[in-house]
C-alpha cells in the first residue's frame, strides 16, 4: 500500500509541476494530494517534499495557518471553474447540472468563508494574532 501512496505522490508532484506552466491545471490541489500521498506512504519523501521550495511557495502558508493568499485562491478557482462550466454546457444529464452547480457553490463557499485571506508577505504569526 505504501509503494501505491508513494506512485500517487510522485504522479502528483509530476501534475502540479505541470500545472505551474499550464493554466488549466490547478498546481496546488495536485501538491495538496501529494503531501497527502507521501505523508501515508513515506516519512523520507514526506519530509523531502516539505523541503522543497515547490511546498514552500506552494502549501506552506496553507499546512500552518489554513490561510491562502488571493492569487493562490484564484490560480485554484478559475481553472476548476472552467473546467466545471464546460461539463456543464456539454452534458444534458440535469442531475449532473445539479450536482456541478452545487459543487461549485460548495467550492466557492469554502473559499470565501472558511480559508483565510492573508497578503502576499504577511507570515504565520500575523495571522493568528
Amino acid at each position: 500500500m505504501k509503494i501505491i501512496f508513494i506512485s500517487i505522490g510522485f504522479i502528483c508532484v509530476g501534475l502540479g509541476t505541470i500545472g505551474i506552466v499550464l493554466p488549466l491545471l490547478p498546481t496546488t490541489p495536485f501538491y495538496l494530494l501529494a503531501t497527502f500521498c507521501f505523508a501515508k506512504g513515506s516519512t523520507r519523501f514526506h519530509q523531502w517534499f516539505t523541503n522543497t521550495t515547490l511546498y514552500k511557495k506552494h502549501l506552506e502558508n496553507y499546512t500552518k495557518t489554513r490561510s491562502m493568499t488571493i492569487t493562490t485562491k484564484l490560480s485554484i478557482l478559475i481553472p476548476v471553474t472552467i473546467m466545471l462550466s464546460l461539463v456543464f454546457v456539454f452534458i444534458d444529464i440535469l442531475i449532473m447540472k445539479i450536482v456541478i452547480v452545487i459543487l461549485l457553490l460548495i467550492k466557492y463557499w469554502y473559499f470565501i468563508f472558511v480559508i483565510k485571506t492573508i497578503e502576499k508577505n504577511e507570515n504565520y504569526e500575523k495571522v493568528n494574532i
